[in-house]
């Protein structure tokens, strides 16, 4: 499996055949992050539109995936019906494992199936099979059925749409095995134009580990970090969920659409109030063993003779903070019936949350009327709000088949783009001042992941443009480099730049081992110019007034500091991929 090349699969969902490329780059793109914007600019149409036929949807695994705890992420690549350019989205549970025992580095995705299908392939096999009769299904029967269909319980990875991917909804997300997810920026809406309902992928190889005693050592070193200190206690114990509290705190929790940012009511749905009222357990990634999935149930009376069924559901802060705190619902139990109904439609919760939120101020300002939105929104209604989330999936009107493709696109058209808390995309559950607010909105994958914007406003209370710049630009290449490998983004503290030379070393990667500052930039440099290429131009980003509006511990957002900020951030944007 040590190899200097990647080995990649190619399929033509039109013809239903693949075939395996050997490509070189293995000591300059390293994998993940970096081997998918190598495979976007080989097979990718930059000029074409997003749903183009032949339009690449690309899977890609790292070097490290398979050999060392928390190398369980893959990172999804395409051209995004959110915004037409070149997107990522990363997801984790058996997706980077099973691609691994199957013998992959990279899985593409071309053309469109005839009829809607289901592809699976193996290390010995490709197989694309006519599915139609679960087209219009739901996300949670698609499940059930593709269990019953493959078979290979804890070899095989799921991976399915629901209807807001049929729908071509810019918020559908790729469910992954149940409860993770390649969440943002419409990556289910790229299957579901390809007729793709799911992919199986089956783990059905072996690989070899290393031979020697350096390996064996430097693994229980890191899994030791993992496990017998505190490094990873906050993710395993309470999960990001402990952050509602905190932020809630420090005035610094987007609520009722980011109109406030802290509010009492918080304290039912907080991470602790999770963790007493609704955990059932914890589960964890393939490769990891850390269990940072927290589960917690909801309960649904099928009979009246007082007979429930339950369904665990995946709870994190920012499903929290986009189910709960921006449509201030307050409720453990509602927040979590919520998020079940959004992951049904397929739904990536957070621009689901926030779009929805929106929606709400805009009915209670008379921009909209309920015409348009079929049901009376009204925050902290988490009842109104499930049948909502349903209209959001499927499209049920023009209204909500507008807002599905993004909430400034619907506040452009009807009005009430001022208070639309979009930031490149639906914001992340954070509003802690100016620098996390341009970080996100001129980030890459306009993620809260991209760069850590959120820690550097909680430790620099002075306005700083160059030293905010900076951070920005080397936090995000120092993040580039793990989801290069693909680590979860959970084990920074743990796998910094030495240690994952040394991992790279012990398993065979020597010359990646040598460079891994020299691949970091490379591959920083290379997704920023993949995505000019489709067409981003950062100097037109626009951060909506909403956020002039905020107020947080340090007080009122700086207008000026913001401004001058995104402006230098754009700036420092274009000249890194000027670079040569």
């Amino acid at each position: 499996m040590i190899s200097d090349h990647f080995r990649v699969l190619m399929v033509d969902l039109g013809t239903g055949r693949g075939s395996i490329e050997n490509l070189a780059g293995r000591d300059t793109v390293a994998g993940g992050s970096g081997l998918a914007a190598m495979l976007f600019n080989k097979h990718g149409l930059p000029e074409s539109p997003w749903d183009d036929p032949q339009q690449p949807l690309i899977f890609t695994i790292g070097p490290l995936t398979g050999y060392f705890p928390l190398m369980s992420k893959t990172v999804c690549a395409f051209k995004s019906p959110y915004h037409d350019q070149y997107a990522e989205s990363h997801a984790g549970g058996r997706s980077a494992l099973s691609l691994r025992f199957a013998g992959f580095d990279a899985l593409v995705i071309r053309g469109k199936a005839p009829t809607p299908s289901c592809l699976s392939i193996g290390s010995r096999h490709l197989d694309l099979k006519d599915v139609h009769f679960l087209w219009g299904m739901d996300l949670f029967k698609t499940g059930k059925m593709l269990r019953r269909m493959y078979k290979g319980a804890g070899h095989r990875s799921i991976w399915r749409i629901g209807p807001a991917g049929e729908n071509l909804s810019a918020m559908a997300c790729i469910n992954v095995d149940t409860y993770r997810h390649f969440g943002r920026l419409g990556s289910g809406a790229v299957m579901g134009s390809k007729n793709l309902k799911g992919i199986v992928v089956l783990g059905d190889g072996t690989f070899p580990l290393p031979e020697g005693k350096e390996y064996p050592k430097l693994f229980a070193e890191v899994h030791s970090k993992m496990t017998d200190t505190d490094m990873m206690e906050k993710y395993h114990n309470y999960g990001t969920p402990i952050n509602m509290a905190v932020l809630n705190g420090i005035h610094a929790l987007p609520i009722r659409n980011l109109q406030k940012t802290s509010d009492p009511e918080i304290d039912g749905i907080t991470g602790e109030t999770f963790a007493r009222d609704t955990l059932l357990r914890n589960a964890a990634c393939a490769g990891c063993p850390v269990g940072c999935i927290h589960l917690g149930f909801v309960r649904e009376r099928f009979m009246g003779e007082n007979r429930y069924l339950y369904r665990q559901v995946s709870y994190d802060h920012e499903p929290i903070f986009a189910a709960g705190a921006m449509l201030h619902v307050t409720n453990a139990f509602s927040v979590l019936a919520l998020l079940d109904a959004m992951e049904r439609e397929g739904l990536d919760v957070m621009s689901a949350g926030v779009a929805l939120a929106w929606a709400t101020e805009a009915l209670e300002k008379g921009i909209i009327s309920t015409s348009e939105t079929l049901v009376p929104l009204a925050f902290g209604d988490d009842k109104i709000y499930q049948e909502a989330v349903h209209h959001l999936g499927s499209a049920s009107n023009d209204f909500y088949r507008l807002l599905a493709q993004g909430t400034m696109k619907a506040a452009t058209h009807y009005g009430g783009a001022d208070f639309a808390c979009v930031l490149g995309q639906e914001m992340g559950g954070y509003a802690t001042g100016e620098v996390f607010f341009v970080s996100q909105a001129l980030g890459l994958r306009h993620s809260h992941l991209d760069a850590g914007g959120y820690a550097y406003d909680q430790k620099n209370k002075e306005p700083d443009v160059n030293g905010a710049v900076q951070f920005l630009i080397d936090d995000e290449r120092a993040r580039v480099l793990l989801t290069s490998m693909v680590s979860c983004l959970f084990a920074r503290g743990v796998y910094g730049e030495q240690v994952l030379s040394d991992c790279l070393r012990s398993v065979g990667y020597t010359a990646l081992a040598d460079s891994t500052g020299i691949v970091s930039s490379h591959v920083q440099r290379l997704r920023w110019q993949t995505r000019l290429r489709t067409g981003f131009d950062p100097h037109t980003v626009t951060i909506p007034k909403r956020f002039l509006e905020v107020e947080t511990w340090k007080g009122k957002i700086n207008g000026n500091y913001l401004r001058s900020l995104k402006d230098a951030y754009a700036s420092a944007i274009l000249a890194l991929a000027a670079t040569e």
